[in-house]
């Protein structure tokens, strides 16, 4: 169980020190960030899979229309939610995107519950009605709903009820849905450059290098979680997901000085007890379980 844990809590450490990465790319567009953290993770992935030599899967996946339907639907779904995250990182918006990944878990809870019929137990109704209290509480207060923080906990919740449907693993889903964006990614970087609106041929040397980390900075963390995941039980894997939001939440207001005070913060407060309220009561579940 350790080395779950430690695989688990790195890949979450990872995410959240990536405000940091994608600040040193606030020179770019969004979207051409976007593309080449689709081709850079693609040429990434199917080097691990070459050097595994783990290739018997793709045959059968791109031939199985219903495969190939989940992914492109969980591939608009995780375009989406990179683009959104990435431009609210170069808009001064950590703070907003940290809010996001709060309230994931909550989402996913409440995705379950609309789409796949699941029962929601009372704690857990009383966890999703804290957390929409605070998103309305900040929707008043600034006047206008968190719109990042809801798209990102939207898109990821959704994605992630479409990739719990799907047959393939971590490392060949990540495979397969950057295969299915890659030609997009490869004809936008390919009419930016045509057109001269492309930053990556006449960028340095260490900006051109920073846009192809994107590549195993997408991967590697993904791959330590499902290692992670497979290793620990859900209830402490659901304590530790709040690793990632609060190392952003940090950066965003002690690194990059994002406003955070008053309602903000106070929605901020509403929203976090939601969150205590849901980890209490999937640890309680657990040890209920483990008992009987």
């Amino acid at each position: 169980m350790r080395n779950g844990i430690l695989q688990a809590s790195l890949a979450y450490v990872i995410w959240g020190l990536f405000p940091l990465y994608f600040r040193l790319l606030h020179s770019v567009a969004a979207l051409e960030v976007l593309a080449h953290r689709v081709v850079w993770s693609l040429l990434f992935l199917l080097g691990v899979l070459t050097a595994q030599r783990h290739w018997g899967w793709l045959g059968p996946a791109l031939r199985n229309r219903r495969v190939i339907g989940l992914f492109l639907a969980s591939s608009a779904l995780i375009g989406t939610n990179w683009y959104v995250y990435i431009w609210a990182i170069g808009h001064d918006r950590v703070v907003d995107a940290s809010l996001g990944y709060f309230i994931t878990p909550l989402a996913n809870v409440l995705t379950g519950w609309l789409v796949l019929k699941e029962r929601l137990r009372p704690a857990q109704w009383g966890a999703v009605a804290t957390a929409a209290a605070g998103v309305a509480w900040l929707t008043w207060a600034q006047g206008t709903p968190p719109w990042i923080a809801l798209i990102l906990a939207a898109s990821f919740s959704s994605y992630g009820l479409l990739r719990k449907t799907a047959t393939l693993g971590a490392l060949e889903g990540l495979t397969l849905e950057t295969l299915l964006l890659g030609p997009l990614a490869l004809a936008g970087l390919g009419w930016a450059v045509a057109r001269g609106q492309s930053v990556f041929p006449g960028a340095p040397h260490d900006l051109q290098l920073l846009l192809m980390a994107a590549g195993p900075l997408t991967a590697v963390p993904l791959l330590l979680f499902a290692g992670g995941a497979r290793r620990i039980p859900l209830s402490l894997l659901g304590m530790l997901q709040y690793i990632g939001p609060t190392i952003q939440l940090a950066l965003g207001v002690w690194l990059f000085h994002e406003p955070f005070a008053g309602a903000r913060a106070q929605g901020f407060v509403i929203i976090w007890v939601a969150c205590a309220l849901f980890s209490a009561e999937l640890w309680w579940r657990s040890r209920q379980f483990s008992t009987t």
